[in-house]
């Protein structure tokens, strides 16, 4: 590999993790057109370079949202034990089939939650004394807005659906090569109440544990490039340090639109990998 070409992909790992950190996103979205199209590399040894830059961008950023107490770490851990099994998964079938059809059914629901983020504002769940009575545990959460200084407080509501949701983001994340986040930031953000912030920063907590089960299988099947993956992983840390130390500066209104633009974008690239344009193996 020249020298030209490992700046290159540092530099798109770069804008990878920076972006990632922000929306609660894996990176792959950029890192993986950008080894295939631009640097022309196997799509199987792109989506194992990705998910190790999911990795990344969870440690890059996952530790600071923390310590700022955005992660909601409860919620994270009891969604984690379905994404962990759904990305193995996804995985396993990443290797062994084609992915044209599977592609084209993941851009038709990123269309769908591009528009429904955008059309839909922002509600959080607010829990009565009667919902908190019945529940077995306590998922609900608060962090200070640096924005406004502004305390925010959420319940989260559907459980069962975050959790099926949750299966198929780590399939997904194992066959595509794309952090789970893609799904999982709409999922609590939409559906379980949570607000735009804590669920790309509880996002980030998760997406590190997700992508770790299905890169074990890319590393299995030898489909990992050793200086491609590492050059990926230090652009993507480093971008993801970045992003996640000034996403309180960014509305959460802003953040829905930013994401919805990506999903779109995230849809076009999946509905070429459909047809073939991105060569999908």
């Amino acid at each position: 590999m020249d020298i030209i070409t490992a700046v290159g992909i540092l530099l798109f790992s770069l804008g990878a993790g920076f972006l990632g950190s922000l929306l609660g996103l894996g990176g792959g979205i950029i890192v993986i057109p950008a080894l295939s199209l631009v640097f022309g590399f196997p799509m199987q040894v792109a989506i194992g370079a990705s998910l190790v830059g999911v990795i990344a961008t969870s440690t890059g950023a996952a530790s600071y949202y923390v310590q700022e107490g955005m992660s909601n770490i409860r919620l994270g851990m009891v969604l984690e034990t379905a994404t962990t099994v759904g990305s193995v998964i996804g995985a396993v079938i990443a290797v062994y089939t084609n992915q044209q059809l599977l592609a084209v059914a993941f851009g038709i629901l990123l269309l769908y939650a591009s528009i429904y983020m955008v059309r839909r504002p922002e509600r959080l769940a607010v829990p009565t004394d009667e919902e908190n009575r019945k529940k077995f545990f306590d998922l609900s959460g608060s962090y200070v807005d640096k924005k406004d200084g502004r305390e925010v407080s959420y319940d989260v509501k559907k459980l069962d659906r975050g959790l099926g949701a949750s299966l198929g983001a780590g399939a997904l994340s194992g066959l595509l090569g794309v952090g789970g986040g893609v799904v999982q930031v709409p999922v609590m953000n939409i559906w379980m109440g949570a607000p735009m912030k804590a669920a790309a920063a509880t996002s980030n907590f998760m997406m590190g544990i997700t992508a770790l089960a299905g890169a074990v299988i890319y590393y299995g099947q030898g489909l990992m490039s050793p200086v491609v993956t590492g050059l990926v992983a230090v652009g993507i840390f480093l971008g993801a340090m970045v992003g996640s130390r000034i996403a309180h500066l960014v509305a959460g209104v802003s953040l829905r639109r930013a994401f919805a633009v990506v999903m779109v974008a995230i849809a076009i690239l999946m509905f070429l990998k459909g047809a073939g344009v991105l060569n999908v193996t």
